[in-house]
């Protein structure tokens, strides 16, 4: 399908319905939105890395991003990148953050 509609394709990542993504993907580019709806965090998602580079654009909301040693406060309209392998975390500031999140290679654990 060539369009996805705002309010389709949602899912709760890991059950849980406070965090919902939507993954939509060629062969080789992939977009995922993600919107946390419980905010804001007492404390930092956990830092994670992936071989995957990323670029996310913030939607809505606002957060703190960290990457390695470093942190950065977001708005609306900020974007960050991620290197392959490096340790990122966020921290959402405000009750609802929406992200919108650019892969390669696919997350075929997203698919």
């Amino acid at each position: 399908m060539e369009v996805i509609k705002n309010n389709e394709g949602f899912e709760a990542v890991n059950s849980n319905p406070s965090l919902m993504r939507k993954v939509v993907h060629l062969d080789h580019l992939m977009v995922t939105i993600i919107e946390f709806l419980n905010g804001p965090m007492e404390v930092p998602d956990p830092p994670h890395k992936h071989v995957h580079e990323q670029i996310t654009y913030v939607a809505a909301g606002s957060l703190k991003f960290f990457i390695e040693d470093r942190e950065y406060l977001l708005q609306e309209g900020d974007v960050f990148k991620v290197a392959s392998n490096l340790n990122h975390s966020i921290q959402t500031l405000t009750e609802y953050v929406k992200l919108v999140d650019s892969f390669t290679p696919l997350r075929e654990d997203f698919i």
